[in-house]
């Protein structure tokens, strides 16, 4: 792209590994520009002699004329970039396509070549993964989040339909990521550089390319926290001036040891940590750097993987094993494909120094390094790979989450989820392992197994017992999933999902309900306001009018109407202009009834600070605010105030309209003061327990006694040896309320006590 950030001239030395050398930007004559395509294709044909040079030196003819006369910032020719963007596929070993791919990726963009004719030129294989590639880079300068998840939505669209769309977009990433520090507008480089850590960089991660995300993480890093990462080099730096020489002496210690055990060891390499990494794991473990165990990192190579483990009996036998740092990934390799043995040992003499050791076979670090493009799945004419076609899961995992998400921005909140965050390894009862998040939940692992388990999960044994369906889940756990036919999600399961996949259709559930109850409230409405209003209605008097206010469909007007941002007497005029000009006497609201209703009305304002007094107020019926809650009133047309909790979600459908929103809060001193005739308000409580009468008994027993009163229970779904109810309670307060539930939680039985909230 042109845009895109400027770079100084670049010649690429092969066998540099596609990092390209930088020299003075003097500009390249035509001579040149024909002869920087030579070491490219030499470093083609070094791993792959069958690849068709012809048709990269074509493509690369083709890229400098589609690129004639535009610059990067810096006034070097923009060839450069599309060039080392090449260099960077051949360093990953990639197939002649994807090369050709990595020449063009920006020409449709930015130049007049249409994907009609590099389809007739190069294939339609070719011009399709372009078109991907695309695709992906015209919204990429706009700030605004909403462009950014729309970028990334068509992302998981399209590496879906081929891989290498990814692989070539991760290159491109690379390259700008290396000239970052050309672009000198100080917002620019902060968004790139945090679109890099929150997407690029997890994407490169999951299909296995370590030394990518790696360095990607690290140029950000240095944008985004300069002054972390100036602190944490200059940390490292010291620490390399104490202990000069440290890695070597410790590579080779480790080294002579295998040897010695006679386990026979190929290559050991020491290093340290990234800076990200450590700023990453202080933030986790929330410890100061000098609490850091593994700063320093060693890997040992060996020919096969029975020598991992012997290599790995050979570490523990002579240095003090760290429990808490052992994981076994070649067992159970991660979704990506990674394979490798981690352990953490204390070294013995007088450094006392902690390490982290990873012992792996060759192929095992080809993975590591450059994940699905090491195994180089796309051969000349063939596909990808059958044993890397269940590694890419997670993918569907993303076509999953886009279909239940709301909008493009939700889609990206959900993705991050399901790329972030280390794994736990659980098993069905059948034997299928199901990689998770850590801190996930059974609900997550219902939703893993397959979308209808997770809809119709109503509870969960984990290693034969009963548990909450919030419970974190552990490695190595077994975990039946209760089901019930007609079961459906819970909008509390919300609060502790962990996978995006199971929190985005969670949220597609509770939209859906939520829009059916207000679609039906509103049509209630219409035909009681028109009937008192003597006006004839219809669904086809109402459609006639949809254009006058807007609205697509009667659905989306009977919406409006039932979460208050159209008013009944708005759709009246729509359906008859000439309402207002009607002389009739002015409508005598009637004075409110007696009875308990009113009165609790009534009294209902007197203990709220902020409306005025003969004003009606309702608590609102889907999130049930109790005294103790953050409050927000809505001024609803003819109906008083509605008092919602501030976090209530049908608050978001009313945010157009910000001068219905009414600042109120609980009159503590009148609350106070009431005593007895305190109002009470009804709290609501998903409760799972055994399936057993005697808990019922118990539940509504412990209600009385602490002072709450059941007046509605109701099992909604009920199994041979589990139940789920809903219980609403009548409380004077959210403390009595709380209190209510702990006692729930601790009674014999019950597994889950959850407040059912908006």
């Amino acid at each position: 792209m042109a845009q895109e950030p400027q770079t100084p001239v670049l010649t690429v030395v092969p066998g540099s590994g596609g990092q390209p050398a930088a020299q003075p930007p003097a500009g390249l004559q035509a001579p040149a520009l024909e002869l920087a395509v030579e070491p490219l294709l030499e470093k083609i044909a070094a791993y792959n002699p069958e690849a068709d040079l012809e048709a990269v030196r074509r493509a690369y003819g083709l890229a400098v004329q589609a690129h004639e006369g535009q610059q990067r910032d810096n006034g070097d020719p923009y060839i450069t970039h599309p060039l080392a963007v090449a260099h960077v596929l051949a360093g990953f070993r990639m197939d002649t396509t994807s090369i050709i791919v990595g020449l063009l990726h920006d020409t449709v963009e930015d130049t007049n070549l249409t994907l009609k004719k590099l389809e007739g030129l190069f294939g339609a294989e070719c011009a399709a993964i372009v078109d991907g590639v695309t695709k992906l880079t015209r919204l990429e300068l706009q700030s605004d989040r909403t462009k950014q998840a729309e970028n990334f939505r068509k992302l998981v669209l399209a590496m879906s339909r081929d891989i290498r769309v990814l692989i070539v977009k991760l290159a491109d990433r690379l390259h700008n990521m290396r000239t970052l520090h050309f672009v000198t507008k100080t917002s620019r480089r902060l968004r790139i550089a945090r679109e890099t850590l929150d997407i690029y960089a997890p994407l490169a991660e999951r299909i296995g390319m370590d030394r990518v995300k790696t360095e990607l993480q690290d140029i950000a890093f240095a944008n985004v926290e300069p002054e972390a990462d100036a602190t944490i080099r200059a940390r490292l730096n010291y620490l390399r001036g104490q202990g000069a020489g440290m890695i070597e002496r410790i590579r080779a210690e480790l080294a002579a040891e295998c040897r010695k055990a006679g386990v026979e060891v190929l290559e050991v390499t020491g290093r340290e940590k990234s800076p990200y990494s450590i700023w990453e794991k202080m933030k986790r473990r929330n410890v100061a750097f000098e609490q850091l165990s593994d700063i320093m990192a060693f890997r040992i190579v060996v020919p096969d993987r029975v020598s991992c483990y012997a290599a790995l009996g050979v570490i523990h036998g002579q240095h003090p094993m760290i429990a808490t740092r052992f994981k076994d990934y070649i067992s159970t390799p991660k979704n990506n494909g990674y394979q490798s043995l981690h352990t953490g040992v204390t070294l013995h003499g007088t450094e006392s120094q902690k390490i982290e050791v990873q012992i792996r076979t060759d192929a095992m670090h080809a993975q590591a390094e450059n994940g699905v493009a090491a195994h180089w799945a796309y051969k000349e004419g063939g596909g990808l790979d059958d044993s890397l076609t269940g590694r890419m899961r997670w993918v569907q995992d993303l076509l999953d989450i886009l279909e239940n998400s709301q909008g493009p921005a939700e889609f990206l909140e959900n993705t991050k989820l399901e790329l972030y965050q280390d794994q736990v390894f659980c098993f069905t009862p059948k034997g299928q392992l199901i990689s998770l998040p850590r801190g996930a939940t059974p609900v997550d692992f219902a939703y893993a197994v397959h979308s209808q388990v997770g809809d119709s999960c109503v509870g969960a044994k984990v290693n034969g017992r009963l548990v909450p369906l919030r419970q974190p889940l552990q490695n190595g756990d077994q975990v039946e999933i209760m089901t019930a036919r007609g079961s459906q999600p819970s909008p509390s399961w919300e609060r502790f999902l962990v996978t995006g996949k199971a929190r985005a259709r969670v949220r597609r559930f509770v939209a859906l309900q939520q829009r059916r109850a207000t679609i039906d409230n509103g049509r209630s409405t219409l035909v009681r306001v028109f009937r008192q209003e003597a006006i004839p209605v219809s669904d086809k008097v109402l459609e006639g009018a949809l254009g006058a206010l807007p609205m697509a469909s009667l659905d989306d007007l009977y919406a409006a109407v039932g979460n208050n941002s159209i008013a009944p007497q708005d759709v009246i005029l729509a359906v008859q202009p000439d309402y207002k000009k009607r002389s009739k006497a002015p409508r005598v609201v009637p004075g409110l009834p007696g009875g308990e209703a009113g009165a609790s009305k009534r009294r209902a304002g007197e203990f709220l600070r902020g409306i005025g007094s003969g004003v009606e107020v309702h608590m609102a019926g889907c999130c049930r605010p109790l005294p103790g809650d953050r409050i927000v009133g809505i001024i609803a047309q003819g109906r008083g105030v509605t008092v919602h909790q501030h976090d209530c979600r049908n608050l978001e459908a009313m945010a157009e309209s910000p001068g219905r929103f009414l600042e109120v809060d609980w009159d503590q001193e009148a609350l106070g003061d009431s005593g007895a005739a305190a109002p009470r308000y009804v709290g609501r409580l998903s409760v799972v327990a055994e399936n057993d009468s005697a808990v019922l008994a118990a539940l509504t027993n412990l209600a009385t006694r602490h002072g709450g009163s059941v007046v509605n229970l109701r099992i909604l779904n009920r199994q041979t040896d589990i139940m789920e109810i809903l219980v609403d309670l009548e409380v004077r307060n959210l403390q009595q309320l709380q209190t209510v539930i702990a006692a729930f939680r601790m009674t014999q039985g019950v597994a889950q006590v959850e407040r059912i909230r908006a």
